[in-house]
């Protein structure tokens, strides 16, 4: 049997409904036999040949609104305050989802919320702008934890020549701020953008508001990868001081409970589209979009913080098949903003196309070679999904 990397299936199948595959780990893209109960509803998961994504936005395209935020109400006179104390928690960094989130809790629900930020490593000029945008017309008071420029840049540099991965730094961090703020300031409630059962095999977890304190929390620092390492062996490095990296190592799971926080997904009580967040993120908090379509797909309103961004989803073709315009694509689909024909020829013509923009710059700041990063992606890709044919890579499997 043919070779594959990543631990990724050998069979590739597309989505019937959208133009995902079943060859991105990070949403768990299955096509399943199983039956699994949300609420009183029973989600067909035989093998009809749509993926579970598709299956789960059809229940959140069909979801009693109103009952959800009666449950939204319930949660935030458990926790308001109205004595001018913090009484929620939104982290973001200026983006369409943490504006339009904290726009709404601040002026629609009356709630007093504190924002915090874990800096993208590169920021554009308009996602700077943004981020200015998001705290002045919300009116919020925004904590900004920035690890040290040169740790950054070389967990960051470590993490691209590792494991072709020039995200998984920054993810880190950014996932573990919240809750350790939430902490020190006795704010018992954080509020996340949409929830993860909308991208995975879990549709059960639609039905569940909180968010997992297992992805929060820390039970076995030997575990823990930092830059395509083990934290234990980069504690070990002459470059980088223990405590250098105590931001990006979790709170513990007995702390949170501890000091009684609970995490909630917004989207669980808001139907959670995209393309309306935008609208309302550009109409209530002076969100802008990119003033030009991103490389690899053919929107310009999402994921436009980081000037590395465009760079993440480019790997992620490298090594999945699967890029930018795929996960937009099928976003939409399931929204019926796009017909699955629209989708399949927007993929054929924008995904996997290289980043250009920002690329000499990403790799002038972090100090990597050309020749090198382009060895690393020949690495990672999977025979199983690429060939080379007159000295060009092409993808074996092109969704139809």
């Amino acid at each position: 049997m043919q070779k594959t990397l990543n631990n990724l299936p050998h069979k590739v199948v597309f989505c019937k409904k959208c133009v995902i595959s079943n060859q991105r780990p990070q949403s768990h893209i299955e096509f399943l036999h199983d039956k699994k109960k949300i609420g009183a509803k029973y989600l067909q998961m035989e093998n009809d040949g749509v993926c579970s994504p598709c299956k789960v936005w059809k229940i959140n395209n069909n979801m009693n609104w109103k009952k959800r935020n009666k449950e939204l109400l319930k949660l935030l006179d458990k926790h308001r305050k109205g004595n001018g104390e913090y009484d929620c928690l939104v982290p973001g960094s200026g983006g369409k989802d943490s504006a339009f989130v904290t726009h709404l809790l601040k002026f629609k629900y009356g709630m007093n919320p504190l924002t915090c930020t874990w800096p993208p490593i590169l920021y554009t000029k308009y996602g700077l702008e943004n981020y200015k945008n998001w705290l002045k017309t919300c009116k919020v008071e925004n904590i900004v934890l920035k690890p040290k420029e040169y740790i950054m840049k070389y967990l960051t540099k470590k993490s691209i020549l590792n494991i072709l991965h020039p995200f998984q730094t920054f993810i880190i961090g950014q996932k573990n701020i919240a809750p350790k703020i939430a902490a020190k300031y006795n704010i018992k409630l954080i509020f996340y953008g949409e929830s993860e059962a909308l991208y995975n095999t879990s549709p059960e977890e639609f039905n569940n508001s909180k968010v997992d304190d297992k992805y929060f929390s820390i039970k076995n620092i030997n575990k823990i990868i930092l830059g395509g390492e083990k934290i234990t062996d980069l504690y070990k490095s002459n470059y980088i001081n223990r405590s250098d990296l105590d931001h990006f190592i979790p709170i513990s799971k007995d702390e949170i409970r501890k000091k009684g926080i609970e995490m909630h997904y917004f989207g669980y009580y808001q139907k959670w589209l995209p393309q309306e967040i935008y609208y309302y993120a550009f109409n209530n908090t002076g969100y802008r979009p990119r003033p030009f379509r991103s490389d690899g797909t053919y929107s310009k309103y999402s994921s436009i913080d980081d000037k590395i961004d465009d760079l993440h989803y480019y790997t992620m073709f490298i090594k999945f098949g699967i890029g930018r315009a795929t996960t937009d694509a099928s976003q939409e689909i399931r929204n019926n903003h796009l017909t699955r024909d629209e989708g399949v020829n927007l993929v054929r013509k924008f995904d996997g196309e290289f980043p250009n923009r920002y690329f000499n710059e990403i790799m002038d700041y972090l100090d990597i070679n050309k020749d090198e990063f382009f060895k690393k992606c020949d690495e990672y890709r999977s025979p199983h999904l690429w060939k080379k044919f007159k000295n060009k890579w092409i993808l074996k499997h092109q969704v139809k």
